[in-house]
């Protein structure tokens, strides 16, 4: 057999394994999950619903959707019609290779939005365009309606944009064209039918990485296992050309280090040998249906109302965040936009197959297009209501991620508010009301990790913004297997562990926009610090005491926040001109979670790109071209165009529209129950109204009673 067909014979080998994958990593479960699973039912009255009362799992067409409102994602008709209108500009006529690595509504102007209402026609739909063509990025405008293609100009900046899904699939797959590279598989005893690629962003060392696109390469065996990430052959990196596909470079230092084995790595119930069922199935019901209706992307729920579209960077947006005033019967505007805005994942071994693993996972792979369809029953209740994402592919035809967005109420026993009266005062009070919610959720996998971000918004007007982390570790292969080899465990850079797997230590940064505009756009952020105060000699029995203290924070530089425990502060975001009935200035506050901080130093390459982690919070003007926290173009970038770059103007920011940024953050040094995939572990931050009402705004919400709740037959026991 001639070279040229056995690299065709190895590339065909390659793509029916890699279809084997997908087939058994999609197929239906064979044995019961939750949707197999008897659930209680109980009749239902739907007729105040706008949507399905089951969900649909199946795929839909979207040919006849329309957009109703100025934010409305762009419609698969619309977006047809820009990649009809970009191919006969003559920026594309004349080049036999594009690609369009964002296509996506260009929202109108802020000002122009806040004053549409439902009975007006909507302004001038057009698209935002990031092209790649003979090898050049251009951002454009399109306009639908007149077929106008208008270069943007965006200043000069480091840096390529999202990668597409396809730079993605075919760089996993062009190494197969390269014979060193095939030599050094078969060498390390992997055969070419079990081997598993990922494209692996190399984030930015210096001017070697300049001038041209560049991905690295990092290979599998799935030999025995669905979960090749448990699999990996360790040390063998390869440097890839993006735009040609040729191999740049082959590095292989892990030829002594032996492929972990596949027993007890694999995760799918099917190949479970035995099955634990701890807890009954359990499901919400509800008699008269849900309280939430989704017309098209507008939800309302309770005194609740917003925008929600799927987005292919960001993966959620919510938009137009309004609350009902419960004394005026007002609706009132809370936050204009926010989303996640970049995801940041340093790995902390700095060795030669490692030391680039500093993912920006929204910037560089797009996080709404690694969001997968959401599973009925387990990933969202029986009650959810799915919204399908449609997003254009690097050619600009567009294609449907089903199921991408589920929306529900959820009742977890909590409690709303609750007082008993003590005894000792005689009166026989009992009062407690229930705490249901409406949910938000997308869930977003970005190869082995899987990020789970909820959107909840509650009746009293907390918003809580919660990031679950699961999925699979990224792992690294060594000689040993068991701890008692190890003369200096740390230099592990991680955990054993199974045998010959280490689990790296790694962060999770994510980072959020919130464009708060609590009842209008002219706001202010005050820090409320919590400061000790001594009592004078004779003033009181008590030596100390605590008190608020509030600074009005003048500009950008003065809003930066880093988080300390034994320097408490609230942090406000107020209205200067509207005020309550005894004078305070209305709000919002942003309560922090649990969270953690960058220790990496400034200087660190992979930290100054993710500079926008030097602080939890920032708070900037408003600026719609200021969006991402790592840039417009991540991929590659210098940290030259980040929000700790556009804060360094120290803009003024008092009784402005301003933007609040938060990043969530999490260390992950990995256990042995992490393996072979980990437990989902969360943590949250609420925007919580402060002086926003009058009082408690659900004071009048009835409790729960008996004959309101549905009754639901349980099966027979033995």
């Amino acid at each position: 057999m001639d070279s040229r067909n056995l690299l065709r014979f190895l590339f065909f080998t390659f793509v029916i394994a890699l279809l084997l994958l997908l087939t058994l990593t999609n197929i239906p479960h064979p044995l019961p999950l939750s949707n197999e699973i008897e659930l209680p039912g109980c009749a239902t009255n739907n007729r105040f619903i706008k949507h399905p009362s089951k969900p649909k799992t199946t795929t839909r067409l979207h040919t006849a959707d329309v957009p109703h409102h100025p934010l409305d994602p762009l419609t698969l008709t619309e977006l047809n019609k820009v990649r009809s209108i970009l191919l006969s500009n003559p920026l594309f006529q004349n080049s036999k290779t594009y690609a369009l690595h964002s296509v996506v509504l260009e929202e109108p102007d802020k000002s122009v939005v806040l004053k549409w209402d439902h009975e007006d026609a909507l302004p001038p739909r057009k698209a935002s365009v990031i092209a790649r063509v003979k090898s050049e990025t251009h951002v454009l405008t399109v306009d639908i309606s007149s077929g106008d293609v208008i270069k943007v100009d965006v200043g000069e900046h480091s840096g390529y944009p999202t990668m597409t899904m396809e730079d993605m699939t075919s760089s996993t797959w062009a190494p197969l064209a390269n014979a060193e590279f095939n030599r050094t598989i078969m060498a390390r005893g992997v055969d070419l039918k079990d081997l598993a690629c990922l494209p692996i962003s190399l984030g930015w060392f210096g001017k070697s990485e300049e001038g041209r696109r560049l991905i690295k390469v990092q290979c599998y065996s799935m030999e025995g296992t669905a979960n090749f990430y448990m699999r990996p052959i360790e040390g063998l990196t390869v440097v890839l050309d993006m735009d040609t596909k040729q191999v740049v470079e082959i590095t292989d230092k892990g030829k002594s280090i032996p492929i972990p084995k596949s027993a007890g790595t694999d995760y799918r119930f099917s190949a479970q040998n035995t099955k634990i069922n701890l807890v009954n199935p359990i499901s919400i019901e509800q008699q008269k249906g849900p309280s939430f209706t989704v017309e098209d992307h507008l939800v309302k729920w309770a005194n609740w109302e917003f925008h929600l579209k799927p987005d292919p960077r960001a993966g959620v947006v919510i938009s137009r965040a309004r609350v009902r005033d419960p004394d005026t019967g007002k609706i009132r505007n809370v936050m204009y936009k926010g989303f996640t805005s970049e995801l940041f994942v340093p790995y902390m071994d700095p060795t030669d197959a490692w030391y680039f693993k500093t993912y920006m996972d929204a910037g560089e792979y797009g996080f709404g297009l690694q969001a997968m369809p959401l599973d009925p029953l387990n990933d969202c209740p029986r009650n959810a209501y799915y919204m399908d994402g449609v997003f254009a592919a690097g050619d600009g035809k567009p294609y449907v991620r089903s199921n991408m967005v589920c929306v529900y109420e959820s009742y977890a026993g909590d409690i709303g508010w609750r007082h008993s009266e003590s005894p000792i005062t005689g009166l026989e009070i009992r009062e407690v009301r229930p705490k249901v919610t409406l949910v938000v959720r997308m869930a977003a996998s970005v190869a082995n990790y899987d990020y789970i971000v909820d959107w909840e918004f509650q009746a009293d007007g907390l918003i809580r913004v919660k990031v679950g982390l699961s999925g699979i570790l990224m792992v690294k292969g060594t000689s040993y297997d068991n701890m008692n080899q190890v003369n200096q465990p740390e230099n592990l850079h991680g955990t054993l562990l199974s045998e010959n797997v280490v689990g790296v230590i790694h962060d999770h940064y994510i980072t959020f926009y919130l464009d708060m505009d609590v009842d209008g756009p002219g706001n202010s952020f005050v820090k409320v610090n919590i400061k000790r105060e001594t009592t004078s000699p004779g003033e009181s029995p008590r030596l100390s005491y605590l008190k608020a203290v509030r600074n009005v924070v003048k500009t950008e530089k003065d809003a930066q926040v880093k988080l300390k425990l034994y320097d408490p502060s609230e942090y406000h975001i107020v209205n200067p001109s509207k005020k309550t009935r005894v004078g305070n200035p209305v709000g919002y506050k942003l309560v922090p979670g649990g969270t953690a901080a960058s220790l990496l130093d400034l200087d660190d390459p992979p930290q100054k790109r993710g500079a926008f982690t030097n602080n939890q919070i920032w708070v900037t003007p408003y600026n719609k071209s200021e969006e991402w926290a790592g840039g417009l173009f991540t991929y590659q970038s210098h940290g030259d165009d980040t929000l700790a770059v556009w804060a360094e103007r120290d803009r003024p920011i008092e009784n402005k529209d301003i933007v609040m940024w938060y990043t969530l953050g999490f260390h992950h040094v990995p256990c042995q129950e992490d393996y072979p995939i980990m437990p989902t572990v969360s943590s949250s931050f609420d925007l919580k109204p402060v002086n926003f009402y009058e009082s408690n705004p659900i004071l009048n919400i009835p409790p729960h009673f008996e004959k309101d709740l549905p009754v639901c037959s349980a099966a027979a026991t033995a």
